[in-house]
């Protein structure tokens, strides 16, 4: 009972995005229309802005990471595509912790991680080569094989779908139409 409360006030909480276009589907519908389609989820809640001045891509020490209430939003999502029913032709993350973490949190398959997803927000990549290589991997995946899930950044996503997103936000990419629009967990 306190589990499906929590789940509920989370879903609202994530829900509610003020910088959100009016473009939405529920997550009840996507499995209906996901063939074709790439999901961009912007990494769990980790506490601060950026990363630190020592930043190391290899060294989780030297970036801003989960905390336990980003473990948890990644769990309880995973348990919603779960509950959904939604799977994934192949998950995606960015080389930095928090969506590595973000992925493995959500208990729904194997990832791999991706320089196109990486975040360009304080210059650690350049942003024109990232966004070039996250191209050529869109360009290479098999459209008629389904359905994409991509663990990344603000920036990365805001670029490619001019959307903005809070932490664990997520939008759908229609790899036919170029249309992107929210998913939201619910109604």
């Amino acid at each position: 009972m306190f589990r499906s409360l929590l789940i509920s006030i989370f879903c609202i909480l994530l829900g509610n995005n003020t910088h959100a276009s009016e473009d939405y589907i529920l997550i009840e519908n996507f499995k209906k229309a996901s063939h074709n389609k790439i999901i961009f989820m912007r990494h769990a809640l980790a506490p601060g802005n950026g990363d630190p001045s020592n930043f190391k891509i290899d060294d989780c020490s030297t970036q801003r990471n989960l905390d336990v209430n980003g473990i948890y939003q990644s769990e309880m999502i995973g348990e919603i595509f779960k509950k959904f029913q939604i799977t994934f032709t192949k998950i995606f993350s960015s080389f930095w912790c928090r969506c590595k973490d973000t992925a493995s949190f959500l208990k729904i398959g194997k990832f791999f991680t991706h320089k196109g997803l990486n975040s360009f927000y304080q210059g650690h990549v350049n942003r024109d080569e990232t966004l070039a290589e996250l191209n050529k991997l869109i360009s290479k995946l098999q459209i008629i094989k389904g359905t994409y899930l991509m663990v990344t950044h603000y920036v990365v996503i805001q670029a490619f779908t001019g959307i903005s997103l809070p932490s664990g936000g997520m939008v759908v990419y229609d790899m036919e139409t170029k249309n992107s629009y929210h998913l939201k967990l619910n109604d």
